[in-house]
């Protein structure tokens, strides 16, 4: 308790810090208690609990002070003289874009920290920055509406709003108010869509932080809505091996034309679903007529991707019935694992489609997957002979005991 007394009591000028109040503390505290202490810097005495949360910051981390941003006389006690020269109190949005760039645009500064500066140049081209720079729309968010003011973290901190477990809420802060969103025609379901999409499951329930987030698709100092001829681009980036196979297809030509919107022709965008194997050919009737050609090549691939899918499942009940029986099962194993290596490439083949490689991927499927039933049906064969074989040593010793039975009975008796 007079630890804490006296912290507060550092942290307004009152008393020196002594190390051993600090001992063991957190980086951002101890960076918080030794400036806090400086009886030097007027600004502590009335923002003292600013100066706390932008101790928590990297900038703070790197040396920056108040003053670097707001300007003014850090040495005054007087609100007037403090507040005098080039001060700015409380930046508006365009002004806070011109003064987070008069660091982050400059090369110079940038470079020792590894950091691009061009953001503002991308900010310029984005649809937030044409709403704020050129139309001031005050809806359009500034630097600190995404980073913060004061607690400005990096992107690699879990408490950073644009971590990527955080970068969907904080779009989600303005693409979720339906009067802000209105006024713009964008609909307010795409958090929502995203949470239940396998891309937000991704993030959100299996931690993984290579599944993209709004700004993967969007960018995020250049944020825009891709254009139909770069949603393939976009989604490429990821699915590298699907992008490729896209691009030998009809498909892409049909994108290229204007007349396909590339990969949301059969998927959405923000939902990002799969399509059910027992959908395909139904799927294929959105742009093509039933029974025509087209849609008779969907019908083709969902009868190759359920004829896979039951091989598959019958083939891993196969091996684990036999495992059950106490059958070594390694090398089925193995083979399960190539059908399911092939059945993967078909999925990606799909968006070729071509028929005849997608036919070989098939006929290796089934080829292993028959094998794997082949041999477990062998083996239960086997597991029954030895059972009939059985039955006449279990005939004799039944007669066996029975007889003996008889015996006694008759030499009681």
């Amino acid at each position: 308790m007079m630890r804490c007394m006296a912290l507060v009591c550092a942290a307004v000028g009152l008393v020196p810090v002594s190390p051993h109040m600090v001992a063991g503390a957190p980086g951002w505290q101890l960076r918080m208690q030794q400036q806090s202490s400086d009886t030097t810097y007027g600004c502590l005495i009335c923002h003292a609990e600013k100066r706390r949360t932008f101790t928590i910051g990297i900038h703070s981390e790197h040396g920056i002070r108040c003053h670097n941003c707001h300007g003014g006389d850090p040495a005054s006690f007087e609100r007037g003289t403090a507040h005098g020269g080039r001060f700015l109190g409380d930046p508006d949005k365009l002004e806070t874009v011109q003064l987070c760039s008069s660091c982050h645009a400059d090369a110079d500064q940038m470079r020792q920290y590894g950091l691009p500066a061009g953001q503002l140049a991308e900010f310029r081209t984005s649809r937030h920055g044409q709403l704020l720079l050129e139309r001031s729309d005050q809806n359009a968010p500034t630097c600190t509406d995404c980073h913060d003011a004061h607690t400005i973290l990096p992107p690699e901190d879990a408490r950073s709003n644009v971590h990527p477990t955080n970068i969907p809420a904080t779009c989600a802060r303005c693409h979720d108010n339906a009067e802000m969103m209105d006024e713009y025609g964008i609909p307010i379901n795409q958090f929502a869509q995203y949470r239940e999409s396998e891309h937000g499951k991704g993030i959100f329930e299996r931690a993984n932080f290579a599944a993209p987030t709004c700004t993967s698709c969007h960018g995020s100092h250049a944020a825009l809505p891709p254009g139909v001829t770069e949603i393939v681009n976009v989604c490429e980036k990821c699915h590298v091996l699907v992008g490729r196979e896209f691009r030998r297809g009809p498909h892409d030509r049909a994108t290229r034309d204007d007349a396909l919107p590339g990969c949301l022709g059969c998927h959405s965008n923000h939902g990002t679903e799969g399509v059910p194997p027992d959908g395909i050919a139904a799927l294929c009737t959105n742009c093509h007529e039933p029974d025509s050609r087209a849609q008779m090549v969907g019908v083709e691939l969902q009868e190759g991707v359920i004829r896979s899918l039951q091989g598959l499942a019958a083939s891993q009940q196969a091996i684990e019935e036999m495992a059950a029986a106490g059958h070594q099962v390694a090398d089925e194993r193995f083979r399960y694992q190539t059908a399911l290596t092939s059945y993967r490439e078909m999925a990606q083949v799909h968006h070729s489609l071509d028929m005849e490689l997608l036919e070989d991927l098939g006929r290796q499927v089934r080829s292993d997957t028959e094998l794997i039933r082949a041999t477990a049906e062998a083996a239960a064969e086997r597991r029954w002979e030895r059972k009939l074989i059985l039955l006449p040593v279990w005939f004799l010793t039944l007669s066996a005991v029975t007889f003996a039975w008889f015996k006694l009975r008759e030499l009681e008796g």
